[in-house]
Parts: structure tokens; C-alpha cells; sequence
């Protein structure tokens, strides 16, 4: 590493400190420092400013949830999602949007947008507890989670565990 101001070599006995705002240069001194200054400024300013960007609009790598099976893009934290009850895969409101609103475009028969199973007409308590209960048979960890939360809710605590 050299002085960004006048090229002096870092040696045993001369010890370059970084640039304090950035680090993006090396100086010998605080001489160097204010003389090199002018001409730094401005690469100073541009580089915080990428560095500010990446942070504020960083995407996170995905959430626990995964991604949705369909559009491939992480599952959002929250209530944004649905849980398909016939085949237990969660998928973005935004992919349920879109099959809802090819389903009726269409005049088609309402179906699961991911398994293309039939969803029931009516949403019958028992109806959808059979539906989830073949899944719990399968072993699905989702499946488990509702049927759990199912029988939480009933009071039937020794069953829910």
C-alpha cells in the first residue's frame, strides 16, 4: 500500500491510516491527508452513497417460510401467505390472486394453484380436517402444524402435542 497523496511506500517505521470516512485510501500523515482531500472528496461521497443504497435496499436472502413454490420468490413474514389445505404448501397472496383470477376469467372450477387438486365447495370444518389429516398420514410438517393448532383450539391440548 502507498500514500494516495504522495506515494510514500508503507514501511516498519512508516504506518499508513486509512481515509476516516470510507477507508477507501491510505495516508502517511494528516499532511498528506488535507493536501490529498480536495481530489477525494467527491470518490468519498459516491462510494458512501453506494454503501448507503446496498444497506437500504438490500433484499433479504429468504425467509423461515421459504420460498413460494410457484413464482419462486421468498415467502413473505406475515399474513401474506395462504396454506393450501389439500396438499399443505404455503403460497404468496400474489400467486393465489393470479389462479383466483384465472379461475373466474375462465369459468373455471376452483382447484389448488399448486397441486391442481379441487378445492371443496363448502368450507366445512370437517370436511377441511379430512382434507389435512391425509396430509398429517404423509408426515407433512405443515399438515402437523394445523392439526396441532386444530385440536389447541378444542381445548384437547393432549391431542394438539
Amino acid at each position: 500500500p502507498r500514500c494516495a497523496s504522495c506515494g510514500a511506500a508503507e514501511l516498519d517505521d512508516v504506518k499508513l491510516k486509512d481515509c476516516s470516512a470510507r477507508k477507501l485510501v491510505k495516508y502517511c500523515g494528516v499532511k498528506c491527508q488535507r493536501e490529498h482531500r480536495p481530489k477525494h472528496k467527491q470518490e468519498c461521497k459516491n462510494r458512501a452513497a453506494e454503501l448507503r443504497d446496498e444497506l437500504l435496499f438490500k433484499q433479504p436472502d429468504g425467509s423461515h417460510l421459504g420460498d413460494c413454490p410457484i413464482c419462486c420468490l421468498p415467502l413473505p413474514i406475515g399474513t401474506n401467505i395462504s396454506m393450501m389445505g389439500c396438499c399443505c404448501t404455503f403460497i404468496c397472496h400474489g400467486c393465489s390472486f393470479a389462479n383466483e383470477k384465472r379461475e373466474q376469467e375462465g369459468n373455471l372450477e376452483h382447484k389448488c394453484p399448486f397441486c391442481r387438486h379441487p378445492q371443496p365447495k363448502s368450507r366445512g370444518e370437517a370436511e377441511r380436517i379430512s382434507f389435512i389429516s391425509k396430509r398429517v398420514e404423509a408426515n407433512d410438517p405443515g399438515a402437523l402444524y394445523l392439526m396441532g393448532n386444530h385440536y389447541c383450539k378444542r381445548g384437547d391440548h393432549k391431542r394438539a402435542f
